[in-house]
């Protein structure tokens, strides 16, 4: 059965007033809520215009390395509040944290605020596929190799994205359109890292080691949704580098859902694999 594309609204839906789509199950990765890299417009944007039965938040949530006071905007608390809510009125929220939310892990097996805690967790689908649901970072062999230099270059990245953002700001006052060359620059040097990284083989090892049909993870800023190493391989994405989450649909499937698409007619992007598609426009 393929993925259940009726609710996805029309072009011209997208242009009136916001809609609220529903999911069974949304899974959301590295909100990284606390830096100023975050794109807190369209994550709440997002959250605003989606809701859930059961909500999985995967990882860093909160972004422990570079929190301050100085970092966290009206728009941020506004993204927690919403989800504190959300979890106050009977969303079931599940948090799996990950290396920039680390200290949360201490409290695994805990209810804080309604939501549950847990390092990892097999979440079942309505169609009866098992999916490993963990935010990833066990399998980066660098984060575990090189730890210090990873939080120094989390760091770089953030002083950048947050000098970027300074400037931009300042281009949109004087009418000037913002300057992304840098920024598109990050994340192809970012991405051709990932690419020269086996992850995605490693994190589907442990869905089978944990006796799952597949995977769905964070940390890697990488959305993708495929199959080829034998299981369900689907990373959620970020809300740094992109702006992307996961949802189950009514018949049990996957779909990808891209945000920085939305308002524009929806489509569905190739057949990723046989539990889900891609979908942008939504």
């Amino acid at each position: 059965m393929m993925p259940d594309f009726a609710a996805v609204p029309t072009a011209t839906q997208n242009l009136a007033a916001p809609l609220t789509r529903h999911f069974p199950v949304l899974f959301l990765s590295d909100l990284h809520l606390g830096s100023p890299a975050c794109r807190e417009d369209a994550l709440h944007a997002f959250l605003r215009a989606h809701t859930a039965d059961t909500i999985y938040l995967v990882g860093d949530i909160i972004d422990t390395w570079v929190a301050s006071n100085a970092n966290w905007s009206p728009r941020q608390h506004a993204v927690l509040q919403l989800l504190l809510d959300r979890a106050a009125a009977g969303t079931r929220l599940i948090f799996t944290p990950g290396n920039h939310d680390d200290f949360f892990r201490r409290y695994c097996g805990q209810t804080i605020a309604g939501i549950q805690v847990i390092q990892h967790i097999l979440h079942e689908s309505s169609n009866g596929a098992r999916y490993l649901v963990i935010h990833g970072d066990i399998c980066d062999v660098f984060e575990r190799n090189f730890p210090r230099l990873s939080r120094f270059g989390a760091r770089a990245d953030c002083a950048v994205r947050s000098l970027l953002g300074r400037l931009n700001a300042r281009r949109r006052l004087r009418g000037l359109p913002d300057w992304t060359l840098a920024e598109r620059v990050v994340k192809r040097v970012n991405d051709i890292v990932r690419n020269l990284d086996c992850f995605d083989e490693r994190l589907a090892e442990l869905a089978r080691l944990h006796q799952a049909d597949g995977i769905i993870c964070g940390h890697f800023h990488k959305p993708d949704l495929h199959d080829r190493h034998g299981v369900a391989y689907a990373n959620c994405g970020d809300w740094v580098e992109n702006s992307t989450a996961l949802a189950e649909t009514d018949s049990g499937r996957l779909l990808l859902l891209d945000w920085a698409a939305h308002g524009k007619p929806a489509q569905k992007v190739g057949t990723h694999s046989g539990f889900g598609e891609t979908a942008k426009g939504i």
